[in-house]
């Protein structure tokens, strides 16, 4: 009796679990076929619209199942023989109406691909040689001949080496920055001589050679400024010494009389240096030059600074610009 109520047990614990099993996978059917089950909304011709809902992916299957058939004026979009597409809507319209037109389905778009649209700047340091102009140097001279320019010296250019910081998108260039330069050769400058021909209108005339001319500029610029009267007053010192007697010993040329020993600023100091080379002003030029035509502004042999001239020089002389002329 034992046994068989043993037996028993055991048969209906087997059952028992047998239909759960069975409940489980009808379990998952179901949850698999609800999964599939789809909202499809359904257009006729004359705008009226309806849902339906079903398992079906093919327009064909769709229609046959909710019993809606398609007449011969009519037509279908998506086409009978396709699946549905991700709007989930089945058009019937009118052979001859216009096919709606379904807008393109969005796409995610990941921030990589965004930012593949736009170009990479790319930054580059690259260096080259560029050249420097050379500049032109007039020097101004006077001549008793007719005005000529002479090219005493040939310009060149020079080079230096720029290093810059460049910026390119699509290989095109959009920015450049100077980061450094460094000069390899530097130019030389061309240097023209120009002869200016003077006519006197003030007697005799005296000459200089060019050098001998820059350096009476200079000279008359460190002692008289750059004014033309004071500049003229220098001169007219020199001058006068060439007519006097007293004087004459020193040289009967305005240079010779400038380079004396002793007397004007050549001998005594170098400040006069830094006019030469033409760098004086355009009214020492012009006093130069009339001065060398014979023109004075005074008949006076010597000169002081007016700070350190004396009554007695004062009394019996002039002053001009910053200096007290006297004497003969």
């Amino acid at each position: 009796m034992n046994d068989k109520k043993k037996l028993s047990f055991n048969f209906l614990r087997k059952i028992i679990f047998i239909s759960v099993i069975l409940i489980i996978i009808l379990g998952i059917g179901v949850f698999a076929s609800k999964n599939d089950v789809e909202t499809i909304k359904i257009v006729y011709p004359d705008n009226h619209e309806t849902t339906v809902i079903t398992s079906k992916t093919k327009i064909k299957d769709i229609l046959s199942e909710n019993y809606i058939i398609i007449a011969e004026d009519e037509s279908v979009y998506p086409k009978e023989e396709e699946n549905i597409d991700f709007t989930k809507t089945i058009t019937i319209h009118k052979i001859d109406s216009e096919v709606p037109v379904v807008a393109e389905e969005q796409k995610d778009v990941s921030t990589q691909e965004i930012l593949g649209q736009y170009s990479t700047i790319v930054e580059k340091i690259i260096t080259e040689q560029v050249e420097i102009p050379f500049e032109t140097i007039t020097k101004n001279v006077a001549s008793s001949s007719d005005t000529t320019d002479t090219v005493i010296q040939q310009g060149e250019n020079g080079i230096k080496e720029v290093k810059y910081k460049v910026k390119l998108q699509n290989d095109a260039e959009i920015s450049r920055e100077v980061i450094s330069e460094t000069v390899i050769k530097n130019p030389v400058n061309k240097i023209i001589k120009v002869s200016n021909k003077i006519t006197s209108r003030y007697g005799s005339r005296m000459s200089a050679s060019s050098s001998e001319y820059d350096i009476i500029c200079a000279i008359v610029q460190q002692e008289g400024g750059s004014g033309y009267e004071s500049a003229l007053a220098v001169m007219s010192s020199a001058i006068n010494r060439t007519r006097s007697s007293s004087w004459r010993r020193y040289g009967s040329t305005v240079y010779a009389q400038f380079t004396a020993p002793g007397q004007y600023c050549y001998s005594i100091d170098s400040y006069w240096v830094k006019y030469l080379n033409g760098n004086v002003s355009s009214a020492v030029k012009q006093a130069v030059n009339d001065g060398l035509a014979g023109k004075t502004n005074h008949s006076y042999t010597s000169f002081r600074s007016a700070g350190y001239a004396s009554k007695s020089m004062r009394a019996n002389g002039t002053v001009i610009g910053g200096n007290v002329y006297f004497g003969h």
